[in-house]
Formats: C-alpha cells, sequence, structure tokens
C-alpha cells in the first residue's frame, strides 16, 4: 500500500476534508484559503466557426469591417463569407 492510499484511509476514519487542488487539510472551512486567493482561471468558450461563417455569409454588408478584421477565420473563409454579404449588393441593385 501506498502513503497515499494510507493517508487517502487515514483521512476518511478521522473526517478529514481536503483540498482538490492544493491538499490541504480543511478544518470545517468551505473552501482552501490559499486556493480561494488564486481563482482557476476560466476558459473562454468560442463560437464554433461553422456558426461564424454562416451568420458572416447571411449578414448584411455592415459586417464586412467586422469580418475582415478578425483573426478567427483564414484568408479564404474571409472570402466565403465575403461573397455572401456580395449578394445582398445584387438584391438591393
Amino acid at each position: 500500500m501506498s502513503s497515499e492510499d494510507e493517508e487517502t484511509e487515514l483521512d476518511e476514519i478521522l473526517g478529514r476534508t481536503r483540498c482538490a487542488r492544493c491538499g490541504q487539510v480543511l478544518n470545517g472551512e468551505i473552501e482552501c484559503p490559499f486556493c480561494s486567493l488564486f481563482p482557476e482561471k476560466t476558459i473562454a468558450q468560442h463560437t464554433p466557426k461553422w456558426i461564424y461563417l454562416t451568420a458572416c455569409f447571411l449578414t448584411s454588408p455592415l459586417s464586412l469591417p467586422f469580418l475582415f478584421f478578425t483573426d478567427r477565420l483564414s484568408f479564404t473563409e474571409k472570402l466565403f463569407s465575403g461573397s455572401g454579404m456580395v449578394l445582398w449588393f445584387l438584391l438591393l441593385w
């Protein structure tokens, strides 16, 4: 048996809880005082690229500047989305 398994069993017997991030024993506390000072960074959720392409293809030419200045799409994807906006110009003429 490893020392980690023995420590886990001892924690269960004594009714101790440990912080999931650093392993410090929590004595009646809800969260670790050290880890609460340094919260985990949240991961930004990005919109899937196919939604972005479809929205750019179907939207009006007013979103054309946003399309060209984004870093999310490659040059060919920008051309494809821009071609859908050109259709709006043809419909208005």
